[in-house]
């Protein structure tokens, strides 16, 4: 516990909100354009520089992704709170006899609905964690909470290697490498790459390999430090949000629209068929499993679960907080490509990936590289706009597969998630737990994912 503490510590003491790194990120991008970037019209190098920022930053294609990963965040936390999957939540844990079954079930489920959804596997986890901490405590039996809440927080080590996968699912929409690598990639280049498939990144042999590892091995893990660590039965007197609203007495009119069940369930229900009808008109395979798809599915669950619109905006009263660090960082992270790719430094960065770099290692350092770069961007749709132009330029100097490269850099995502407290916090607020509870686990995990992903990486 003395490490964890200290490690949260220097956390603390070095890194300050992650909208005051994106800004920090930002003026160390400019220095170093000016320093090492090149420009048109160099008796003006500041005024050039502020341009290339400022195209970045209102870049109308990159916004839309922000719009996108908002979206994929809130809708998600949305169905969590939804009152069938609290249901759903209940009967499993009852499931659960022992701690070590507990602790097992919340893991492998967190895991599962992550690899659906990352957010949706967030606010599940801990919500699952919460309530099997107060089942136990109820009937009397110990359990190591902080586990728990480890265990609730492990959808984050599958989630980029799964359906909500910001990285894959940008690749596979065709115009986006175009979008993000021009100037960058000669117009041969763009033309040979117009998408990468979700059949090379998300369902590749190797990325199903990696994610049969992980739920195989970890849940596992969990399990047997359930076995040989000391339970707690105490739990802190925090009230999970209810957002089930009752029908007023006093409705007159339209305002009784808000709370008819047949008006959000039949609405709900249109979308969702028409979701289904989308794969078989679809010419490219699996191209249809976009962010834009995978919102439209997340929308029409969340209206039939929800069953009333006032329970659904309640909902989103709740989770649209989670998603305010990405409405104001992501425009910054543009920004820095912006600069990036119209000074060369991207050119300049690749160039030093593919000086120390062989076929065989290059996907290991974009490991490394993306795990280091999640510290400081903790967003994978962030981390992309950044370092994605940069793997993908290396990636085809040194004839390395596209897809491998981009699911190398969502293995590097996964991993310091357990190391960056940023998105543990709504987990921390559900279940009362300190960040310092549960690093211990979690750094444990981080230590099972760094040899599940180099080994597939390297075999693969």
């Amino acid at each position: 516990m003395k490490f964890t503490e200290k490690f949260e510590k220097a956390f603390r003491l070095l890194l300050p909100a992650p909208f005051t790194i994106a800004v920090i990120l930002t003026l160390l991008t400019m220095g170093l354009a000016l320093a090492f970037g090149s420009f048109p019209n160099e008796s003006k190098p500041i005024l050039q520089l502020l341009d290339f920022w400022q195209e970045g930053l209102w870049n109308a294609p990159m916004l839309a992704f922000a719009v996108q990963m908002m979206l994929i965040l809130v809708l998600g936390h949305i169905l969590a709170l939804a009152k069938p999957i609290g249901y759903f939540i209940d009967t499993i844990i009852g499931l659960a006899k022992s701690a070590a079954m507990a602790t097992l079930l919340v893991g492998l489920c967190t895991m599962m609905v992550g690899l659906f959804n990352w957010g949706l596997g967030l606010i599940f986890g801990a919500i699952m964690a919460r309530k099997t901490a107060e089942k136990f405590s109820r009937e009397g039996k110990s359990i190591n909470y902080p586990l728990l809440g480890a265990a609730g927080y492990a959808g984050m080590m599958v989630w980029h290697g799964g359906l909500s996968g910001s990285a894959p699912l940008k690749v596979v929409e065709e115009g986006h490498i175009s979008q993000i690598m021009t100037g960058i990639f000669t117009e041969e280049n763009i033309l040979e790459t117009i998408s990468i498939p979700l059949e090379s990144t998300i369902f590749s042999p190797m990325n199903l390999t990696a994610t049969f590892l992980l739920l195989s091995i970890i849940p596992l893990f969990l399990a047997l430090m359930a076995n040989r660590t000391k339970g707690n039965s105490a739990i802190s007197n925090l009230k999970l949000t209810k957002t089930e609203t009752t029908t007023p007495l006093n409705l007159i009119g339209a305002e009784k629209l808000d709370y008819s069940k047949f008006l959000c369930i039949g609405f709900g229900l249109l979308i969702l068929g028409y979701a289904l009808t989308v794969p078989s008109r679809s010419a490219n395979g699996l191209s249809f499993l976009n962010l834009n798809y995978i919102n439209l599915v997340l929308l029409g669950l969340c209206l039939v679960f929800h069953a009333r619109f006032s329970n659904f905006l309640k909902a989103l009263d709740e989770a649209i907080k989670g998603s305010s660090g990405i409405l104001i960082q992501f425009p910054l992270y543009f920004g820095i490509m912006g600069i990036m790719r119209s000074t060369g430094l991207i050119q300049l960065i690749s160039d030093y990936f593919i000086s120390i770099s062989t076929v065989q290692t290059f996907p290991i350092f974009t490991l490394i590289s993306a795990g280091l770069v999640n510290i400081f961007v903790p967003s994978g749709g962030g981390q992309w706009a950044v370092q994605g132009p940069i793997i993908l330029q290396a990636a085809d100097q040194l004839g390395v597969s596209f897809s491998k490269s981009v699911m190398a850099l969502a293995y590097g995502d996964q991993l310091t998630n357990m190391l960056q407290p940023f998105w543990a916090l709504p987990l921390l607020g559900i279940t009362g737990l300190k960040a310092k509870e549960i690093l211990p686990y979690t750094l444990s995990l981080m230590l099972i994912g760094t040899l599940i992903f180099t080994t597939v990486l390297l075999l693969f």
